[in-house]
């Protein structure tokens, strides 16, 4: 009987435990959607979607997400040219070819990187690789998307790096050992073994790295700049939508005022396209998933 209502104990916590994550993230989506409802009475979903105009603090006010959503990818796109192909480089290396001491080494600091205030990051993308990069381009304007895209590709690298490495050291040794059979090299293995075997866990590292570039704050508010700019040029400066909430956010704004309400419809578009790249991330992981 103690055994059972032990038991019993633990099975109640453990559901208990899981319900609290559950209601937490209904209760974002519910508070997101209702106070963006009360915003899409007074502006049309026509006009937030193609307006190329955000000055919902203006007097003349409109409210275009676009300029928000353009920077927002452009930061992120770069972010990931930067973090994709060195970090699938790097997980090969740890995967395939580095000694295990040295990987043991090796991964653990990479890792440390994940670790670093994003505050850091924002200050060294604008003192450091801001004024570096102008060496080279001398028209680089102090505020840009250049800089926090390639710094940001740096701070998600260890996302990509890590669960690239596992999902290639799952895939069996069989497989190499059939691939070193038949004459293989041990990169033509990497290339034509190992990778196709672990699609599924690599695109869910830049399925999470996409996500992680998307949803960060401090670095493109301290880099890229606070004005929502609509421009395709990653040289200029632009307004993301995370940088937007914070500088709102800071702000004296009446609450349930027009101004107020636009955070909650940029953060609903910002969860709408992290919960389209997590599907994607879903789909594919099923699509190309292989069961050893």
């Amino acid at each position: 009987m103690r055994r059972r209502v032990k038991d019993l104990l633990a099975r109640f916590i453990l559901f208990l435990s899981a319900s609290v994550s559950v209601f937490v993230s209904a209760a974002i989506v519910y508070i997101l959607i209702s106070e963006s409802l009360s915003f899409f009475e007074v502006v049309s979903l026509w006009d937030f979607l193609t307006d190329t105009q955000w000055t919902p603090l203006f007097t003349d006010a409109h409210y275009g997400i676009l300029p928000l959503l353009s920077a927002t990818l452009i930061v992120s796109g770069i972010a990931l040219l930067v973090a994709v192909p060195a970090g699938t480089v790097l997980a090969v290396y740890l995967s395939e070819y580095a000694p295990p001491k040295l990987r043991e080494g090796l991964k653990p600091v990479l890792e440390l990187l994940g670790g670093v205030p994003t505050v850091i990051y924002g200050y060294f993308a604008l003192l450091f690789v801001t004024p570096m990069l102008q060496t080279f381009m001398p028209g680089l304007n102090g505020f840009n998307m250049l800089a926090p895209g390639l710094v940001m590709g740096v701070m998600i690298l260890p996302y990509v790096v890590s669960v690239s490495e596992d999902a290639m050291r799952a895939v069996p040794d069989t497989l190499r050992e059939g691939a070193y059979a038949l004459g293989f090299s041990r990169f033509h293995t990497a290339i034509r073994v190992v990778i196709p075997g672990a699609l599924s866990g690599i695109t869910a590292a830049y399925i999470l790295g996409m996500s992680r570039a998307v949803g960060e704050t401090m670095v493109v508010a301290i880099a890229a700049g606070q004005n929502p700019n609509f421009t395709l040029d990653p040289t200029e400066g632009a307004a993301t939508m995370t940088a937007y909430i914070v500088q709102v956010s800071l702000g004296d704004l009446p609450h349930g005022s027009i101004g107020y309400q636009t955070i909650f419809a940029v953060g609903l578009t910002l969860f709408l396209i992290t919960l389209l790249f997590n599907i994607a991330g879903f789909w594919l992981r099923r699509r190309f998933r292989e069961v050893y």
